[in-house]
């Protein structure tokens, strides 16, 4: 069996070990300094607008956090696109809360303007108006921020900004994380950068970020002794993670490339095969880092099924991977509300994740087009 392509793996850049060494060199084995301050520093430059950034050990803990930041209590609702990873919508259940799923838009596959306010509409009208809303930028393509900030605005409801999938990429110019009263971002494994496990929360003011640390180190009051008079939580990044994250910021944009220039290989590979459809920008205001390239595949037309196409890569040791199933039919989900068509259900019926890596080489790319190539061919 020939060596395993995997979907998206870790890719490390050479500097990370000298900043993990040097935290070992100075003892600083613990969720605070210099690694820690210093990533948060690079994220602030990279993403810029005066935006802060409080490291924490996920992405889930920074959704959790600003759930909490903006006072979301059991029995309130909050907006959350049905089309993505469970992580988006698990935090709304850890206050208690209630979910109400919104459909995608087929232009970005991202929480649709149209069924956005006819839920926001329709929940006021039951006395219930959501105390959030989360949108996320599907794949590293960012949602259509204009009109979803203009619903947020017209119905004051705040918006949190799901990035976890999106760091480097923009709208109009402006990075994604950035327009929301507070962004997410995940240094998963599988991301465009890794910290192994992290994330960041992204606030708009300095107090933002200091109450969200305050909470992530368990709450701990201002006095000589441990006093807690709030419920705390243990979510910030230890220094060892944040000195990986520390040499990762410093080829995140070559990684953007390099998984740009992989879906330009499958747009390349795949542009004469009638019935496929590249995941791309709507036009030139949409940036995306293109962390996973996604089909859909038009079984009319190619009389060929994504899930046939998945096997047919695993057959060759391949790894790709069904679009997000969303989750308004995820089985921990399907009591609550959800607004929309089947937009995001035929997605997840008709699509694919194709190997998207910034670290593969030619001759993986030369093994995926081969498997492709004879699979749209027999």
């Amino acid at each position: 069996m020939e060596q395993k392509i995997w979907l998206s793996s870790p890719h490390m850049g050479g500097k990370e070990q000298q900043y993990i060494q040097e935290a070992f060199e100075a003892n600083w084995i613990a969720p605070l300094g210099p690694n820690v301050t210093g990533f948060e520093d690079d994220l602030q430059q990279y993403l810029k607008d005066n935006v802060e950034v409080a490291a924490l050990s996920s992405g889930t803990a920074a959704l959790h956090l600003a759930l909490i930041l903006l006072g979301v209590q059991a029995g309130d609702e909050v907006i959350c696109q049905s089309m993505t990873f469970s992580a988006s919508a698990n935090p709304i259940r850890y206050q208690g809360a209630i979910p109400v799923f919104v459909d995608s838009e087929p232009d970005t596959w991202n929480i649709c303007p149209i069924a956005l306010e006819n839920a926001i509409v329709d929940r006021i009208r039951k006395g219930n108006k959501p105390k959030a809303i989360i949108a996320v930028h599907l794949y590293g393509m960012p949602f259509k921020v204009d009109e979803v900030l203009t619903i947020a605005n017209k119905y004051e409801i705040p918006l949190v900004e799901d990035a976890a999938e999106a760091l480097g990429s923009t709208y109009k110019e402006k990075a994604c994380g950035t327009f929301g009263t507070f962004g997410v971002l995940s240094f998963n494994g599988n991301k465009i950068i890794t910290t192994s496990g992290g994330g960041a929360l992204v606030n708009a003011s300095k107090e933002q970020k200091e109450k969200a640390v305050f909470l992530a180190t368990q709450a701990r009051d201002t006095a000589a002794h441990y006093q807690h008079s709030e419920i705390g939580y243990n979510y910030r990044m230890s220094n060892i993670c944040a000195g990986i994250g520390r040499g990762q910021m410093e080829v995140l944009d070559a990684h953007i490339a390099l998984r740009r220039e992989m879906n330009a290989f499958y747009h390349k590979l795949l542009s004469n095969v009638k019935g496929v459809t590249i995941f791309a920008e709507p036009n030139e205001e949409f940036y995306s880092n293109h962390w996973l390239t996604a089909i859909v595949l038009d079984e009319k037309v190619l009389g060929k099924t994504a899930k046939a196409l998945r096997l047919a890569l695993e057959a060759k040791n391949i790894e790709s991977r069904p679009l997000w199933k969303p989750m308004h039919l995820q089985p921990v989900f399907e009591e609550y509300p959800y607004y929309g068509e089947k937009v995001a259900e035929n997605l997840f019926n008709s699509g694919l994740c194709l190997p998207s890596g910034s670290n593969l080489r030619d001759e993986d790319r030369t093994r995926i087009a081969e498997v492709i190539s004879h699979f749209f061919n027999t």
